[in-house]
């Protein structure tokens, strides 16, 4: 009985133990992409004078060392599907804002589930720059097409 309560005890220290290692990487993601409110959009951009959505969580997630694809598209197929009632801080939101209203255009990185209806992310909007929102507007619900948990 002791070396199963042992066993279970180990099993739960090590389950928390993934889990604070993931919170740290996705607090270290947030607080970067945080840093760059304000950088104004630029289509292929990867600096803080000009940045596109995807240069964005590209520059944000090599704070933790970890390589996202170059394109929204690309990034959109990595990772672990999560559904919008699952969201968690550190997953990727994709959107289709072109024309072709199944094509992954657009990405943003969750930083914050305030509510079931307010779930703030984070993205380079090409009319105003990098900003922090709340995916609940009509805009981006119609553009919605999923998200992904890449840091695990």
């Amino acid at each position: 009985m002791n070396l199963l309560f042992t066993l279970l005890l180990l099993s739960c220290a090590s389950t928390n133990k993934m889990a604070n290692v993931r919170e740290e990487k996705v607090d270290k993601v947030i607080t970067t992409a945080r840093t760059f409110i304000g950088t104004p959009y630029k289509y292929g951009g990867t600096t803080r004078a000009g940045m596109d959505c995807s240069g964005l969580l590209l520059n944000s997630f090599k704070s933790i060392e970890f390589e996202l694809p170059r394109s929204s598209a690309d990034q959109s197929a990595i990772g672990e599907k999560v559904g919008l009632d699952d969201l968690q801080p550190g997953d990727l939101v994709f959107f289709a804002t072109g024309k072709k209203k199944n094509r992954i255009t657009h990405v943003g990185l969750v930083t914050e589930r305030v509510s079931k209806n307010n779930v703030k992310f984070i993205h380079s909007s090409s009319k105003v720059g990098v900003v922090e929102i709340n995916l609940f507007q009509e805009y981006y619900l119609k553009s919605f097409r999923g998200a992904r948990r890449v840091i695990q």
